[in-house]
């Protein structure tokens, strides 16, 4: 989940082991049972996707003009998802026209960008897109995420959306519903590709698993900088943190959660309110890095910054095994590795 409260936030404050068997399951889901409640006929006939707000989305056919947030659409992308893809919003591009991390491996180049940061939404630029339909992650429950508030009535009259659940939830949980959405789509789920993707996500899980119960007792910490606070993050909202949590990982729980649960603001007085070993600090582009808190002396006296064991952490990564996979790995080296600071 999104842990600083960029303007985002002042209006809300498992799939196991069995590679194509289990991703051809979800295919078969597709066809209108189980979760998935979705389906498209292979020659382009009626179309539906029950997404996770409970809305059934129903047309003519599969959707051909499909825009949506950057983080969703880059890991339907992952998922095989290509030419449908004609717009996008959220941090796409860099300030030197780079794609953004949250980008993935979207051919942004490509695409029409209408709107590169929160509260940018262009109505008239989606509307010339002509788009069927519009796709999107949702961290508050019916909360399509960066769709301005007051403009969103208009936004959706001009498509209907399908949102996947992104918060409250492990994560294997959001990857494995981009996955039915994205076969919907008509995208090969048994493809050499995907099911490569899920292997190495199956296998990043039992190393982090493995590595959490070697190391046990390292605390760890998920955090957010920004210039005047430091974000406390909590294991029981964020997606992945609930995974991590699950699989082992000792995160540290804030006690004085703000009003959606995701992170307790502390002043950079108080940084070292909570002990941890290791910190796991958000990557984002809006956030502040290592190399930008060299000011705060709280900071540079943490135990985890001491020891070096800071790692890089994404708060919104993207929901395909392709995206989570490294991030995981990652994680279950640096915790093989690290060393108790206490």
């Amino acid at each position: 989940m999104p842990t600083i409260p960029s303007p985002s936030f002042t209006r809300r404050g498992l799939l196991g082991a069995g590679g194509a068997v289990a991703l051809g399951a979800l295919i078969s889901a597709c066809g209108g049972g189980g979760d998935g409640k979705a389906g498209a006929s292979p020659s382009g006939g009626a179309w539906t996707f029950t997404d996770d707000r409970g809305t059934a989305v129903r047309l003519k056919s599969r959707p051909k003009r499909v825009v949506g947030y950057v983080g969703a659409l880059a890991a339907l992308y992952d998922f095989g998802v290509d030419r449908q893809i004609v717009g996008v919003y959220g941090p796409t591009k860099l300030k030197d026209g780079r794609p953004d991390p949250q980008a993935g491996n979207l051919p942004v180049d490509r695409l029409t960008i209408i709107g590169n940061a929160y509260g940018e939404f262009n109505i008239e630029k989606y509307a010339s897109l002509r788009p069927d339909l519009l796709i999107d992650n949702m961290f508050v429950k019916n909360d399509l995420f960066y769709v301005p508030a007051e403009s969103k009535d208009k936004i959706y009259a001009l498509a209907p959306q399908a949102a996947i659940r992104a918060g409250d939830v492990p994560l294997p949980k959001p990857i494995e519903r981009t996955a039915a959405l994205a076969a919907a789509l008509g995208a090969d789920l048994q493809s050499a590709k995907v099911t490569a993707a899920k292997a190495r996500f199956d296998k990043a899980v039992e190393s982090l698993r493995a590595a959490a119960k070697a190391n046990a007792g390292l605390k760890v910490l998920a955090a957010s900088a920004s210039p005047d606070l430091f974000y406390a993050s909590s294991p029981g909202k964020n997606t992945d943190l609930i995974y991590f949590k699950q699989l082992g990982v000792d995160l540290v729980v804030p006690d004085k959660l703000g009003q959606d649960g995701y992170f307790e603001d502390l002043s950079w007085e108080n940084a070292g309110k909570y002990k941890a070993d290791v910190i796991m600090l958000d990557s984002r582009t809006q956030a502040l890095q290592p190399k930008d808190l060299g000011s705060k002396p709280s900071w540079k006296d943490l135990p985890a910054v001491k020891a070096g064991q800071v790692i890089a952490w994404q708060p919104e990564p993207r929901f395909s095994y392709a995206g989570c996979a490294p991030i995981i790995e990652a994680l279950a080296q640096t915790i093989r590795t690290a060393k108790k600071t206490g």
